[in-house]
């Protein structure tokens, strides 16, 4: 009995293991299909990377997922690194996904998913970590800049990977001749980009807003962007507007004096013919508030000519404009009021001369004329040319005879 006993045990045993060979040689054969299948990753600095790996057929054959030290992150559901950021998503036999949070540069590499199958097949992801780039930041500005100077504007930002690439704007239009430089951290593996921009500034570009652009692929399309607001000092300038084109005499009128100029001008002076304005009940100077349009009232104009000089002073320099308001009803050559009263006085002048002069020629005249009719007397009744002399009044011959009869 004991050996039949015996005997039934080892068929059973021989029946389990013939048995088991073949279960084992029939799955070997079923995992010759069966293959991991990956894909790379890309994520930010600072960012989360999921890493999956998945299998289509699989007979309860074990997954694993391993850095680039060769270390293994998690073998099927069973964590094997002591590192707080690696998580398990999901584990099953055709699937082991995991993620990495906060992923540094220095996670990036080459990831393997190993199915344990005979032989054991392996899947590799890459993991590729962006740096991202700083906010840049503009130099070499000086405030003020003087018109027509040359400035030079440079943009810089550090820790992108790959090299970020930097773009100017002025006036919303892009500068396309710029400098670039690109430096590498070898310790870090990112670059630090400057872009350097010559231009020659004008009164135009005052107030203008230049802006740095970097462009990266960390940036999802939300550019970091560096802006600098231009100030320029140019030299001011003026422009006098009469309220009336052509004033006519007895009318009044308004200018309006418009200065432009950075720094903002000094308050305008007002002068007449180089000198102060008239009586202020003639012409009044009124400062418009938070502007600078003062404005001289000329009540009336008496004459054919006003003209009014604003002077305007500034930090930078001196500058002044001139306006002439003509009657049409006056006459080419009259040039003021006092040029007028001066032209009367010398009319009047050379009339009374004139006419003086006149008269003494006339007066002069008649006297001679009564001289010689005199002279003539006492020759008109002569016989002969010689006794017309002796017997003339007047004459040297009687004067001496005269004064023999008196003595």
């Amino acid at each position: 009995m004991i050996w039949k006993r015996s005997a039934v045990l080892r068929f059973y045993s021989l029946c389990g293991l013939l048995l088991q060979a073949a279960a084992s040689k029939s799955k070997v054969k079923g995992s010759q299909g069966q293959f991991p299948l990956t894909q790379n990753v890309t994520v930010v600095e600072g960012g989360t990377a999921n890493l999956t790996c998945r299998v289509d057929q699989n007979d309860n054959t074990s997954l694993q997922w391993s850095n680039p030290a060769q270390q293994t992150l998690y073998f099927d559901d069973k964590k094997a690194l002591r590192d707080n950021r690696i998580e398990l998503i999901r584990a099953s036999w055709h699937e082991l996904s995991i993620s990495v949070s906060d992923v540094s540069l220095s996670d990036e590499g080459q990831y393997t998913c190993s199915l344990f199958t005979m032989p054991v097949k392996t899947s590799k992801a890459f993991l590729t970590v962006l740096g991202v780039p700083e906010k840049p930041q503009i130099s070499g500005f000086t405030s003020p800049v003087m018109e027509g100077e040359m400035m030079q504007l440079t943009c810089k930002t550090s820790g992108s990977k790959p090299a970020a690439d930097i773009k100017w704007f002025k006036n919303e239009k892009e500068i396309k001749d710029v400098k670039y430089l690109k430096e590498e951290d070898a310790n870090r593996k990112t670059f630090t980009v400057s872009s350097t921009l010559d231009f020659q500034v004008d009164r135009n570009d005052d107030g203008v807003k230049v802006i740095c652009r970097v462009e990266h692929e960390s940036l999802n399309s939300t550019p970091q962007v560096a802006m600098q607001v231009l100030e320029i000092h140019y030299t001011p300038s003026v422009k006098i507007t009469p309220s009336i084109p052509i004033p006519h005499e007895g009318q009044s009128i308004i200018l309006t004096c418009e200065s432009k100029g950075k720094p903002l001008p000094e308050p305008v002076l007002w002068t007449k013919d180089g000198g102060e304005l008239p009586d202020p009940d003639r012409m009044v100077v009124n400062d418009v508030p938070n502007t600078l349009l003062p404005t001289t009232t000329i009540p009336s104009l008496t004459t054919a000519t006003v003209t009014t000089t604003v002077a305007i002073t500034s930090s930078t320099t001196t500058s002044a404009t001139t306006i002439s308001l003509r009657d049409p009803n006056s006459m080419p050559g009259q040039t003021g009021p006092d040029h007028a009263l001066i032209g009367g006085i010398v009319a009047v002048v050379v009339f009374v001369t004139l006419c003086s002069i006149f008269l003494l020629g006339r007066y002069l005249a008649r006297h001679k004329g009564t001289y010689l009719t005199n002279e003539a007397k006492g020759a008109e009744d002569a016989p002969d040319a010689d006794t017309a002399i002796i017997n003339a009044e007047g004459s040297q011959v009687n004067a001496e005879e005269k004064k023999e009869y008196f003595i």
